[in-house]
């Protein structure tokens, strides 16, 4: 049985943005999940399905191999329900944008985990067809050394917080409810620092500028992210840092424009060449010249199709194609023997089999004013 469209399963448009994803998403979650479906196997399977269809569409990457490939794109594995766990994660981030200021941000009792940082780098068309390493320097908060990212002075250490007792949130009631809170002593840490590192101030990080260096495989895509693991900003006092996400943004080539996996450049022709037929050298990305046989005759607009000579497909040793178009170049600047030659040429006569395609046009144009007078 085919699987149902992932934009049919959350009710959106296929130009859906992020934000009209996630509320269709929570609505479903929300109707949906087996929590509130108690020994509801068709609710537990409709739940299935949202979560996965989220999962794969908030993701840009996902997302744009799912619109180019459909779920083809994830056979053998994908990143969807198949008994993983992205959707109830999905669901879990839904969960805590909600109601996280009730309950407690995840790893609240450590201090929080670091911020996210994103760095946007733009590279040639070159790196990404070849792939390359690129050095990238990140303004961001590290560990400091000076107290080993703890927050506290050399021989002293954090104490647990009096006021939560180390849990890092306190509980207050209202009217029938009780409601957990991060503490406003410890700020979620569970822990204080009597004597603060004189560094950092207690915070456990320092302002300070990382070089990191990234790798970009070859066949990357503009607007491709990277994500490095932990290379985000430290947490307070030794939580654990975020993650730092790379966005790739190919500048503009001179002479060759990319659609997907396959390259086309526009190749000026002398007129000669194209009327009597011939050979060209032709630019590839790899920096070498492809010999192209012009038949006589070729007409601008002309493609000329080089297979495996266009962009590397990533993850694949494969290459799309190179596509070639002609634009047949009108002499200028001539001399008067070749004006008188040209001439000659045109006083020869046989404009309908040398020249048909204008012939033909300025004959139709004849019989469409004619048609018009009857």
């Amino acid at each position: 049985m085919a699987k149902q469209d992932y934009y049919e399963i959350l009710g959106v448009p296929r130009d859906a943005d992020q934000d009209d994803l996630k509320k269709a998403y929570r609505k479903l979650a929300m109707r949906w999940h087996p929590d509130r479906n108690p020994g509801d196997s068709e609710a537990e399977q409709k739940f299935k399905e949202v979560s996965e269809a989220y999962d794969v569409l908030k993701d840009d990457q996902k997302r744009g191999a799912y619109d180019r490939y459909g779920h083809a794109a994830f056979e053998g594995g994908g990143p969807g329900g198949g008994g993983g766990r992205g959707g109830f994660e999905g669901f879990a981030d839904i969960f805590e944008e909600m109601f996280g200021e009730v309950m407690g941000r995840r790893g609240g009792g450590s201090g929080g985990r670091g911020s996210d940082l994103r760095y946007n780098l733009e590279i040639s068309l070159e790196d990404a067809f070849r792939g390359s390493d690129k050095t990238i320097r990140v303004p961001t908060h590290a560990a400091c050394e000076a107290c080993n990212g703890s927050g506290a002075e050399a021989g002293s250490r954090p104490v647990t917080c009096p006021t939560c007792q180390g849990h890092g949130k306190v509980r207050a009631q209202q009217g029938f409810f009780t409601i957990e809170r991060t503490c406003p002593n410890c700020g979620g840490s569970g822990r204080i620092i009597e004597r603060p590192c004189k560094s950092c101030g207690g915070a456990g990080r320092v302002r300070k500028e990382k070089t990191l260096s990234v790798a970009i495989p070859p066949g990357v895509e503009d607007g491709t992210r990277i994500r490095l693991t932990g290379e985000g900003e430290a947490g307070l006092r030794g939580s654990p840092p975020g993650d730092l996400y790379i966005f790739l943004a190919i500048t503009p080539h001179r002479f060759f424009q990319r659609d997907g996996a396959n390259i086309h450049c526009r190749v000026p022709i002398p007129m000669t060449t194209a009327a009597l037929g011939g050979q060209i050298e032709v630019p590839t990305l790899d920096g070498t010249f492809a010999k192209v046989s012009v038949p006589s005759g070729t007409q601008s607009g002309h493609q000329f199709r080089l297979r495996g000579k266009g962009m590397s497909v990533l993850r694949s040793s494969s290459r799309g194609d190179l596509y070639i178009q002609a634009v047949v170049e009108t002499p200028m600047n001539l001399t008067k023997r070749q004006q008188e030659l040209l001439r000659e040429f045109e006083g020869a006569g046989g404009k309908d089999k040398t020249s048909p395609e204008s012939a033909g046009f300025f004959q139709k144009v004849k019989e469409f004013w004619s048609d018009l007078r009857e």
